[in-house]
């Protein structure tokens, strides 16, 4: 299968170093030709739990690729509509376009883009660090889901699950795939600004009766706002889930985290953010998910002014 995986972050590279050494066509497509050149260079190395080093095709024209059997869209969410209208070239008459990114409303981006009927909702539970260009610590397994909010092409899914379990993800396919990407949404709610704005690791979050607190609350929240949307979520105590996670990623550093760290744009918007103008549409009181948005775009907003110690 050809594949061209959009946005060489820790997700993207380390999906592509997996299906590279599974010898699948993989292609990396970046918006930074220095990056890019790099990559085509010197490969991708995954440390951690896995031992990966593998070369691969990466370039920022998507002319070169040319029609692509898989798009797995790993780029921010909010780059998301450009990404991919960029990257329109790959797709053709039978091209599937997967997302594998944090938040909700990317699979309606897309559709929007492409047409819905060939968008394929994904989340995964694997947790990666973007070390350098090309250098990930795989640091958290888990499963990838994948599957169709109209539950339609089931064939298609499972030809993309068998690739993916070729490659070493755990992957299965949910006929309700809105529900898990729900669900992650809830972890994500309750991990990502509190690691951002705390620059603890995830499994640290629960060591500490404040952070504990506010994760719960966030969660809650965020439950009542599915509920009153009628999604039902695939975990039965959603804040004892967000707990178990932390334990299970404990040494990852969230992408929030590592955008936070790197000066960059965080995906707030699309993770608490989403909540509170849900909650906003809903009349649906949001607090703590208020608190924790604004926190994090202050910090996003003061990256030049705060203090450092030297």
């Amino acid at each position: 299968m050809k594949i061209t995986i959009v946005g060489p972050g820790a997700i993207g590279c380390l999906f592509a170093g997996f299906l590279a050494r599974a010898n699948e066509e993989v292609w990396l497509l970046d918006k930074n030709p220095q990056r890019a050149e790099g990559l085509k260079g010197e490969g991708i190395k995954i440390e951690g739990l896995s031992n990966v080093s593998v070369k691969i095709n990466a370039t920022t024209n998507p002319d070169e690729i040319g029609r692509t059997d898989l798009v797995i869209i790993c780029v921010k969410s909010y780059d998301t509509e450009q990404a991919l209208r960029s990257a329109k070239q790959l797709v053709g008459e039978k091209t599937a376009v997967m997302t594998l990114q944090n938040g909700i409303g990317n699979t309606q981006i897309m559709g929007d883009v492409v047409g819905q009927d060939r968008v394929i909702g994904g989340i995964t539970s694997h947790g990666a660090t973007l070390l350098g260009w090309g250098h990930i610590r795989h640091a958290g397994k888990g499963d990838t889901i994948i599957g169709k909010t109209d539950a339609k092409a089931l064939g298609q899914l499972e030809d993309v699950s068998t690739i993916l379990n070729k490659a070493g993800f755990e992957t299965k396919i949910s006929k309700d795939i809105d529900a898990i990407i729900w669900s992650k949404l809830i972890i994500n709610v309750g991990i990502n600004a509190l690691t951002a704005l705390t620059r603890l690791n995830n499994g640290r979050l629960i060591e500490y009766e404040g952070t504990k607190d506010i994760m719960r609350l966030a969660v809650f929240e965020a439950v009542k706002i599915a509920e009153a949307k009628g999604i039902k979520l695939i975990y039965e105590n959603p804040i004892e889930k967000v707990e178990s996670v932390c334990k299970a990623t404990g040494s990852n550093v969230s992408s929030m985290l590592q955008d936070v760290l790197n000066k960059k744009r965080t995906e707030i918007d699309f993770i608490n953010g989403a909540i509170v103008k849900l909650g906003q549409s809903l009349n649906i009181p949001t607090p703590i998910n208020y608190a924790l948005t604004n926190l994090i775009k202050t910090v996003e907003a003061s990256y030049e002014l705060q203090v450092v110690k030297k």
